[in-house]
């Protein structure tokens, strides 16, 4: 639900801030000679406090992106420092390089990092997350229909190479879960499991 704004072009800093339902595209002109995914498309401070809705990028983001976001789902295929600064929930997939401090304060939802250098963890604040591979077929799932969508919205070169070839970029990705998120989510886990049995013993 919501209105779909596309732009074609860059846009400057504080890009969907506040951010509660719509979906926004940012993607080069269809004229344009440049590598998207090698240049800074948008400004910094993208997605401020988002609670819903999804953001497509064809190109990369300033410094950080996503940050206090609560529940937007984002492609993006690089960002600068700082990425998933005090985010909370959501989503997010980075198709490219990142900065230093990447998750800083990140106390929930998922960010999906392609490593393909595999030294993400340098440049990754380990304080509140956790970095895993994508072993669980809902992660792998939910990560190539981002892709997808990211795909279908901005025509983006490099996510049409990563589907191509996803047997083979997949083990490249790196899952930022956040450990308080984590725990939550066995809790809960757990919860569901004690009351299923607690059905079959009763039946």
């Amino acid at each position: 639900p919501g209105m779909t704004f596309i732009l074609e072009g860059e846009a400057n800093d504080y890009l969907g801030k506040g951010l509660s339902g719509a979906k926004v595209i940012v993607r080069p002109p269809a004229e344009s000679k440049l590598s998207a995914e090698k240049h800074v498309i948008i400004g910094n401070v993208a997605l401020y406090g988002a609670t819903a809705g999804e953001v497509y990028v064809c190109g990369q983001a300033g410094e950080r992106f996503a940050i206090r976001n609560s529940g937007a789902v984002a492609v993006v295929e690089g960002v600068g420092d700082h990425g998933c600064e005090y985010m909370t929930g959501g989503r997010v997939a980075v198709l490219g390089p990142t900065g230093v401090n990447f998750a800083a304060g990140m106390s929930g939802g998922i960010a999906y990092v392609y490593d393909p250098e595999g030294d993400f963890d340098s440049r990754c604040n380990l304080s509140m997350v956790d970095l895993e591979t994508l072993t669980d077929p809902q992660d792998q799932q939910e990560l190539r229909r981002m892709i997808e969508n990211h795909v279908r919205h901005t025509g983006s070169r490099r996510g049409i190479r990563i589907l191509e070839n996803w047997n083979d970029c997949l083990p490249l990705f790196v899952k930022v879960f956040p450990m308080e998120y984590k725990r939550a989510l066995g809790r809960l886990s757990r919860e569901d499991e004690a009351v299923e049995r607690e059905e079959q013993v009763a039946s």
